[in-house]
């Protein structure tokens, strides 16, 4: 399909709760999913919310393989994840830096759940069920944040701790946002 642009942080659009998808297995759904894919490919993205694109719907993609963005993150596997509800396991949480699509070029230190589990449905409607630690949980975390119009600089709990990535990692081989 295409790549989209991605809204960056400021735009009133990413600070909106995402409209429920009433309809699975639609021609708009899949074009929708497709932008989304397409445009996390090109930007190296581990994952990807519908408002990043524009669209106000509750859609999150997530993968991670070989990433240069986050090149020691454990493998997360491909997710297209629709009306996602989020569950924590417990009350630990582990802090992790994170980046975003929408902040380009700056990272932060965010606390996260360790443990959580999570349901929604594919684009088909099927539903998915899953219990996920580590960098999954914070992956689907950060995405599902996107849809109820929070950024993750909002979590950030010490903005000593939240600055541009070539200034925090000098000597880092991390690729920009």
């Amino acid at each position: 399909m295409a790549i989209k642009p991605v809204l960056r942080m400021g735009n009133p659009l990413l600070l909106q709760r995402a409209e429920e998808i009433a309809q699975f297995d639609t021609p708009e759904l899949h074009a929708l999913i497709q932008d989304m894919q397409d445009t996390m490919a090109h930007m190296n993205g581990a994952g990807i919310a519908a408002p990043q694109i524009g669209v106000s719907q509750r859609v999150v993609i997530f993968g991670v393989g070989h990433n240069p963005r986050y090149p020691d993150a454990e493998q997360v596997p491909y997710t297209v994840l629709v009306n996602p509800v989020l569950r924590p396991i417990g009350d630990s949480k582990e802090e992790g830096w994170e980046g975003c699509l929408s902040v380009p070029g700056m990272r932060g230190i965010v606390s996260r759940y360790s443990r959580l589990h999570y349901s929604g449905f594919d684009q088909y409607g099927n539903p998915i069920d899953r219990l996920v630690s580590g960098f999954h949980a914070r992956v689907v975390q950060h995405e599902c944040d996107h849809l109820d119009g929070i950024l993750y600089p909002m979590r950030i709990d010490d903005l000593r701790k939240f600055g541009y990535t070539d200034v925090l990692f000098p000597d880092a081989d991390i690729a920009d946002d």
